[in-house]
């Protein structure tokens, strides 16, 4: 569909129609002629040669003005609505890698796999299908390192999550240090941001934070928090379990506590299948804004008229010349 951004300036036709008129009138009358005298001619051959019309000139410089001013007017042609990418939010993927994630107890393809693999999977799928939000990437055990500030870099992240590996940051489990690493780097903008915590466990037997002591800034902070607890039994295939350092052990928040505590919403993950339904779960838990559009596609077409009245005015000014020469 065509239409002119600036219609006033058509108003300009008039005054240019104007001009190209009175111009049309002062061609009128007798036509100059071309004399040709050679010394060589007697006086009684000298002839006369009809000279080039300057009519044609005149009526090329007004349609070089009238083009002009339909350039002023920019025509163009509106396309489709552009659609803008929808806006996330900040979302903290805080993964456990202790040695309690390499156990097999999931099938995937009809063999048994480790629950670290499953977890890639998920994360990685999850990931891809939300592509408005900005990832972080945070892993913990006896430590808690950030892999990737929250970026939206989708294949970024989606890289540091395949290269986990299981006991990479200790054996052990920082809940609550990693809590506190996930609050200091999310962001909030119109929608709240959220951490998924994944896990086998809520055993904090590491680092200097407790879990209610990050919980308590989470709340404050408005930040939701969804706990994933892959597999059933953190102490499965022959592993003690270990003590926790806190004494008030009995006190401390389990995963299921984290999320309903702050608004979130916990998932036990027992299969593949149960993996992704909790994508799907995740993503109706946390949509993306939609924002309405407002721009369309546009092909501009003013440059065609400044060609054509670039033409118009060349050869109006070569047919001036040769009327001269």
């Amino acid at each position: 569909m065509l239409e002119l951004a600036q219609p006033l300036w058509m108003m300009l036709l008039l005054p240019a129609a104007g001009w190209t008129w009175l111009a049309w009138r002062r061609t009128q009358g007798e036509t100059p002629a071309v004399i040709l005298n050679h010394p060589a001619l007697p006086l009684a051959e000298v002839g006369r040669l009809p000279a080039p019309s300057l009519r044609v000139p005149v009526m090329l410089r007004g349609v070089a003005m009238g083009l002009l001013v339909l350039a002023l007017t920019q025509p163009r042609e509106m396309g489709d609505w552009i659609t803008p990418p929808p806006e996330g939010r900040d979302m903290v993927l805080l993964i456990d890698t202790s040695l309690t994630m390499s156990i097999r107890d999931f099938t995937q393809g009809g063999r048994e796999v480790e629950r670290m693999t499953v977890l890639k999977d998920t994360l990685s799928q999850f990931i891809k299908g939300r592509p408005g939000d900005r990832f972080g990437v945070i892993v913990f055990g006896s430590e808690v390192a950030t892999l990737t500030p929250p970026t939206f870099d989708r294949a970024h992240a989606i890289a540091q999550i395949q290269r986990l590996q299981v006991g990479m940051a200790g054996p052990d489990t920082a809940l609550g240090d990693a809590l506190g690493m996930a609050l200091k780097q999310v962001q909030t903008r119109r929608l709240r941001p959220a951490i998924i915590l994944v896990s086998d466990g809520a055993d904090n037997n590491a680092g200097s934070l407790t879990p209610v002591e990050s919980l308590a800034v989470a709340r404050q902070a408005g930040v939701a928090i969804h706990t994933l607890q892959f597999g059933s039994d953190p102490f499965a295939a022959g592993r003690a379990a270990a003590l926790s350092k806190w004494e008030d052990a009995e006190l401390q928040p389990d995963l299921a506590d984290l999320s309903r505590l702050t608004q979130g919403q916990h998932f036990a993950i027992g299969g593949s299948d149960d993996a992704a339904r909790v994508i799907r779960a995740i993503d109706q838990l946390e949509p993306t804004l939609a924002n309405p559009a407002q721009h369309r596609q546009v092909r501009e077409w003013y440059w065609v008229l400044l060609a054509l009245a670039a033409v118009a005015l060349a050869g109006a000014r070569w047919l001036s010349l040769r009327h001269t020469a």
